[in-house]
């Protein structure tokens, strides 16, 4: 019997652990970023076309390499960044691994155009599949540019599961955020099919949050900065009055890489209790810097998990940081300057308020004129209203006894007006209980629906239907309703606009991170507009499946579910009698768009097995 272990090809072997490394185009993203980083970049350029499916390109103006190291740097295991390991508990680079360009030139056709500075020309790289397929020497400004195209080709299954365009930009656009919040000292310009997203200017770390999550963040932020031996905490932490459901902004950096620690989360909540919403979720931009022996960065190809020597530690000083940050935010938030004499005395603050007194004088006449000279009064001669009597004379004439109500008399007759009806009086026929039921009386027994449930599968079929024809009913503002949002939530919104007004809305802006919106659908209230934004992106942020029919449907039960009535409204017998035609109007009114059940029916022969 023949031996059947054999090595793989180069090519194989490359593919299957490029799959490791290389996820998404957001996953070339981030490694060609710390490569230009590394490299000592003042400046770098991002480019995108088709998220990332046609075109990832970076350019930077760092070091650049020589025409060995071009080819050597798409070797696997080939690095610049460390030598022994040793090197592994001392990192001061981003990469270290020597995979990413390998993995990369795997699964792609990339073009590298380099030049170091003391170098007249530089050198072009063009490589398929892990081969070399051409390389010359080229004029190019010095620093780097590595181009990736056509992702994926050579492994169809891989590119076969990409989400959707607006899905990998926005992972696309997650990953230059974080990498550009990181590293606020370089300048970064993000293209993406020819238009400009944005444009970062080098600056400081509150410069840098602003121009990425906008303007009217400036004012949500408060610093944070504490210095211990284990490590130095800065940044910033949203005010607790704007904290939101989504988890958006969000962001630990250690060491100036981006972190993901679900332990220093914890902490920061922590610090907020007691001083946050139900539900809601703080915001902060915390940078750690710690020694690099104190931190494990090996763990995930992605480097976004690590592991700190000494967590518990490290926990405590983030808590005890973020309480009193928060703290000195309060006690700045009081006005010292109020003035004091306008305060009540503490034996007049404590005692209890009488009822002024008011003194009326009859006889008083505006008209009577008195004479300097001799005291005497005498007529003026302007013009003056017939005498009135004095409001004394509103009661004359009245009897006692037609001021007085008989108070049991009066409860007696409300009381018979209320609870006693006639057979032909329908009112007995429908009406709420615990303002959460609406019961009705059938031949066969009663009908108990689910007053939420029931409206939301109304308004989901309604919804569905606007959705489908676009044909949605809006309600005009007088003042539009003005929101701040991160501006990758805004290009949520704006992704999601066809079918938003489809349903009632009207923006009147939606760029960067400001929203305007000047109509609302019939059913929603003013204040349920922010909760179900809120609802639509982390929908969206879910990336669920993308057919049509999919993304349509749970968005209508998404808006359905929150502009349903709640559980607690009053309602007339109108609003029921409504709710009920509407109900059996629906195609599945037994269900809601979750699969709940709507109502029961509570039959005679039921009713009368609870008493035997």
């Amino acid at each position: 019997m023949s031996d059947i272990i054999r090595l793989l090809p180069d090519h194989v072997a490359n593919q299957i652990a490029a799959g490791e490394v290389v996820q998404r185009p957001a996953s070339v993203v981030k490694e060609l970023l710390e490569n230009a980083i590394d490299a000592s970049a003042k400046g770098i350029s991002l480019i995108i076309k088709d998220a990332g499916k046609t075109l990832v390109q970076v350019i930077d103006d760092g070091k650049g390499m020589s025409t060995t190291d071009a080819r050597m740097a798409f070797e696997r295991h080939a690095t610049s960044k460390i030598n022994s390991a040793e090197d592994l508990f001392a990192l001061a680079t981003k990469g270290f691994r020597g995979e990413a360009l390998a993995s990369v030139a795997a699964i792609a056709h990339v073009s590298v155009k380099t030049r170091r500075e003391e170098d007249d020309l530089g050198t072009q790289l063009d490589i398929e599949g892990s081969k070399v397929t051409g390389q010359e020497p080229v004029v190019t400004p010095a620093g780097t540019m590595i181009s990736v195209r056509n992702l994926f080709y050579n492994v169809p299954a891989r590119r076969k599961f990409l989400k959707s365009d607006n899905v990998e930009l926005r992972n696309i656009t997650n990953e230059f955020h974080r990498v550009a919040m990181a590293h606020p000292q370089i300048a970064f310009k993000f293209i993406n099919n020819d238009s400009e997203l944005f444009n970062l200017p080098a600056g400081t770390y509150r410069q840098r949050i602003v121009n990425i999550m906008g303007s009217r963040v400036d004012d949500k932020l408060v610093p944070i900065k504490e210095e211990t031996e284990l490590l130095t905490i800065h940044g910033y932490i949203g005010k607790p009055e704007f904290a939101r459901k989504t988890k958006g902004l969000q962001y630990f950096f250690a060491n100036d890489r981006f972190i993901k620690h679900s332990y220093l989360h914890h902490a920061v909540v922590s610090a907020f209790e007691g001083l946050l919403p139900d539900k809601a979720n703080p915001s902060y931009f915390l940078y750690l810097d710690v020694p690099p022996d104190s931190i494990d960065i090996n763990i995930h190809p992605t480097k976004t998990e690590v592991k700190f020597e000494d967590e518990h530690s490290i926990y405590a000083i983030v808590r005890a940081s973020v309480k009193h940050a928060l703290g000195q935010f309060s006690i700045d938030s009081i006005d010292f300057q109020k003035d004091t004499e306008l305060d009540l005395p503490y034996e007049k603050a404590r005692g209890t308020a009488s009822a002024p007194r008011i003194e009326v004088d009859p006889d008083f006449n505006p008209f009577k004129q008195t004479d300097s000279r001799n005291g005497t009064a005498h007529k003026s001669n302007a013009y003056r209203p017939e005498k009135t009597p004095a409001w004394e004379a509103l009661y004359t004439g009245l009897d006692e006894s037609s001021t007085m109500i008989d108070d049991e008399s009066a409860f007696a007759k409300a009381e018979q007006s209320l609870f006693t009806s006639t057979e032909t009086d329908s009112t007995t026929n429908i009406f709420q209980l615990q303002r959460k039921f609406v019961i009705s009386t059938l031949q066969s027994g009663l009908l108990v629906i689910n007053q939420n449930r029931a409206h939301e599968r109304i308004l989901y079929e309604q919804l569905l239907r606007q959705l489908t024809v676009q044909n949605g009913v809006s309600q005009q503002l007088l003042f539009p309703i003005t929101m701040d949002r991160p501006p990758e939530e805004v290009t949520i919104l704006k992704q999601l606009q066809t079918e938003l007004e489809s349903v009632g809305f009207l923006f009147k802006n939606l760029e960067n991170a400001n929203i305007q919106i000047e109509g609302l659908p019939l059913d929603l209230k003013e204040t349920d507009v922010e909760p179900l934004l809120d609802s639509i992106i982390a929908f969206q942020q879910e990336e669920l499946p993308d057919g049509s029919f999919s993304h349509v449907d749970r968005l209508a039960a998404r808006m359905a579910s929150k502009m349903a009535i709640k559980t607690g409204d009053a309602l007339n017998k109108q609003q029921m009698e409504q709710m009920i035609d509407e109900l059996f109007a629906c195609k599945e009114p037994e269900l809601t768009a979750q699969g709940k059940k709507v109502f029961i029916n509570l039959t005679g022969d039921h009713l009368n097995s609870k008493f035997n």
